[in-house]
């Protein structure tokens, strides 16, 4: 997929901007909020140098070229495409991400795949705690439920015995009440995080590994309806868990994505709601959001 000619953050550096041509940058770069022209820049870019020999002992001092034909003064370009830029135009989206060198967004690394892991296993740790405080009555009457059928399966499997006549039968409470445990499950789970990472962009979890989700075209924070967006691919199919481990599957596939996936390492979810997920540790701080800086700005004031 190509990225049409046009004015780009340069991924590189994301303070500047320059000229894409569609097969590399050129002219000069601007700063990342200037205004830029309305089409390319005059070519005002830098030169490739001519080639230099040394002075040879015993000669006038001076420095030569090599006889032959000389190389033509030309503008240097970089073939790394465009990466995290958005075009200028109101409304336009990230443009593809094929660089060629590791992107940062926003200056930051992007976290790694362990990190990640480790910051959703604290997470999957404390939503499994709070199910267990919610969900636990409604576990135990499912148990109860359930149970003698299960305990005559078992003995007729010691015994030998494959015959079904004769287990007791399961009603469609049990039914009901597993229904209810897994979508419970689903609602804890969307209240841990998805107003956590609407805010900050950190679970529990995250903070403690230091990573943060981060959109892809500015470090605001995620608003609620992209933190939702990002939940939704992941965490909505716990509701079919019931279903032959069918929501379980599609969960496995989701965050198996960051495997594979090059240069951003997003997981679909991530893809979903445009964002990618940082090493808060290897920027230069916090992410901050003008309404912040002014806040911060005004304490310094005072």
């Amino acid at each position: 997929m190509s990225v049409p000619p046009g004015w780009y953050k340069d991924p590189a550096d994301p303070t500047v901007q320059r000229w894409w041509d569609g097969e590399g940058w050129i002219g000069d770069p601007l700063p990342a909020d200037a205004t830029p022209p309305p089409g390319p820049p005059p070519e005002t870019a830098g030169t490739t140098p001519e080639p230099q020999v040394p002075a040879v002992p015993g000669m006038s001092g001076a420095t030569e070229t090599p006889p032959g034909p000389q190389k033509s003064e030309r503008p240097v370009t970089t073939k790394l495409r465009p990466d995290l830029a958005a075009p200028h135009a109101p409304g336009s989206r990230p443009a593809a991400m094929l660089a060629s060198a590791p992107p940062q967004p926003h200056g930051y690394a992007l976290a790694t795949p362990g990190a990640r892991l480790l910051a959703r296993l604290v997470d999957i740790a404390l939503v499994f705690g709070l199910n267990v405080a919610v969900n636990g009555w409604l576990v135990y009457q499912l148990w109860l439920e359930i149970a003698p059928a299960l305990a005559e399966i078992w003995q007729r499997a010691l015994a030998g015995d494959t015959t079904t006549e004769g287990i007791p039968a399961v009603d469609d409470r049990a039914g009901n009440l597993l229904l209810a445990i897994v979508f419970i499950t689903a609602a804890l789970w969307f209240a841990y995080e998805v107003p956590a990472v609407a805010n900050s962009g950190q679970t529990v979890g995250k903070r403690l590994l230091r990573i943060k989700v981060v959109r892809l075209e500015s470090p605001d924070p995620l608003s609620f309806g992209r933190s939702f967006r990002r939940w939704w691919t992941m965490g909505f199919p716990t509701v079919l868990w019931w279903c032959l481990g069918l929501g379980f599957l599609l969960q496995l596939i989701d965050a198996a994505f960051v495997l594979f996936d090059r240069p951003l390492y997003q997981a679909l979810h991530d893809k979903s709601a445009h964002t990618a997920v940082v090493a808060v540790s290897s920027g230069p701080g916090n992410l901050r959001t003008p309404h912040k800086e002014a806040s911060d700005e005004s304490a310094d004031a005072s």
